[in-house]
């Protein structure tokens, strides 16, 4: 009995110390979508190089996240994020002295390695709570995605107090106390790595498995989503509304913050009514909420008997902060059902399938970005954005379909049983 009660209490303090080690990763990963506003005015870039610039460091935390996933399973959790984390403390302080466009591409990229950490950290902590509430342990750690709000908040301040440049040398301090915190309270268990005689090429051939592709394309929206909105959102009201840096930034974590911290809700639901169920209702909320933000600003002129008629339609700002809201919410919910499909049926490959499938999400979140910009570009209209995102959806909810929904069951219901 005393020796469940450690390993409980072990259990939970590497639980939460690896969220908040999450946490801070996060919002250092998303540091661009506040101070690149400023930096886009300093070297007068258009939307598709913004969208390149806060794009970077996205790249190399995905490429980085499938060889993190499978030292996780070789070696733990505790020296790999303690060693990542480590290392973007000097690329993270050079940020703030960067005065040139590829200063700030080529370091965004080693501040990126931050982004990695999540592959990291979802089989740590998986691997210390039984299967049934591995939904929840990786959940709560997922909802370190709300680091991305914590930028919102903080960022804008010391932005308009001391300038765009104090912001990464202050995360750069903030990052190096949470790895002392993150080492001193975190544990390592040898039971959890895989057995040396596991070859590197033998932890890959799960990677044929058509699944994890479909794993791959579902992650690559709730997640590569979430975090290209996450660093898009904040130009956006500003842009579109003409709202101040701080409010666009407040009003833009109610997309974030929800996204981050009801992910371990998402667990507990993903834990009771399976990853399925959850992940078929997700995309639907997605597809209605991304077809209402589709609509641009519209004036639009009839002629009427009495002679013509002018109407206007487009959301209103509060309206489109509603809609942003439910949206960061199917996405929490999305991306804790993802992780739930791999641990139920990789249960001894957790780190480098985590690794695959975040590499994909990553990239969705790399791409989109840039893709936003250069739509912008193309059409003027900001909008197009969310037209982009609701296409890529409306492709999900017709994969997920034909290959799962035809033959299994919705929430207690067949999908081919007829209704009365």
């Amino acid at each position: 009995m005393s020796t469940e009660i450690k390993d409980s209490k072990r259990a939970w303090s590497v639980l939460i110390v690896s969220t908040l080690a999450f946490t801070v990763c996060f919002m250092v990963w998303m540091m661009f979508g506040v101070i690149g506003i400023p930096i886009k005015k300093m070297l007068n870039l258009n939307s598709t190089q913004f969208g390149l610039l806060t794009a970077m460091p996205v790249l190399t935390g995905s490429l980085i996240r499938v060889p993190l996933g499978i030292w996780t399973d070789r070696y733990g959790g505790r020296i790999v994020m303690a060693c990542l984390m480590a290392l973007t403390v000097p690329a993270i302080w050079m940020m703030g002295y960067a005065t040139e466009y590829w200063h700030f591409l080529t370091i965004g990229l080693f501040v990126g390695l931050a982004g990695g950490s999540f592959s990291v950290g979802t089989p740590y902590v998986a691997r210390w709570f039984p299967k049934s509430r591995q939904g929840m342990a990786m959940g709560v750690y997922g909802a370190g995605n709300s680091g991305a709000a914590v930028n919102k908040f903080l960022a804008p301040v010391l932005l308009v107090g001391f300038g765009w440049a104090m912001v990464p040398q202050v995360y750069a301090a903030i990052m190096l106390g949470t790895l002392v915190l993150f080492w001193m309270f975190s544990h390592s268990d040898p039971t959890h790595h895989v057995a040396s005689n596991v070859k590197f090429m033998d932890q890959l051939k799960a990677l044929k498995d058509p699944k994890v592709i479909k794993y791959c394309q579902y992650y690559s929206i709730v997640f590569g989503g979430y975090v290209a909105m996450s660093l898009w959102m904040v130009q956006y009201y500003v842009g579109e509304f003409g709202l101040d840096i701080r409010v666009a930034a407040l009003l833009a974590a109610c997309f974030s913050l929800p996204g981050g911290v009801l992910r371990a809700f998402g667990g507990i639901l993903s834990d009771k009514y399976g990853a399925h169920s959850v992940t078929w209702w997700v995309l639907w909320v997605s597809w209605i909420c991304l077809f209402l933000l589709s609509y641009p600003q519209t004036d639009f002129t009839v002629m009427t008997v009495t002679g013509p008629s002018t109407f206007h339609i487009g959301l209103n700002v509060y309206l489109f902060t509603g809609l942003m809201f439910i949206l960061g919410i199917a996405f929490a919910f999305g991306k804790a059902s993802v992780f739930k499909y791999i641990s139920d049926d990789y249960t001894h490959n957790i780190g480098t399938i985590s690794g695959i499938v975040g590499l994909a999400g990553g990239l969705g979140g790399f791409i989109l970005p840039i893709l936003f910009g250069a739509l912008m570009d193309l059409t003027g209209i900001r909008s197009s954005a969310f037209m982009l995102m609701y296409g890529v959806v409306w492709v999900s909810l017709i994969w997920m379909y034909w290959t799962e929904v035809r033959s299994r069951q919705v929430l207690g219901r067949s999908a081919l049983q007829p209704q009365a």
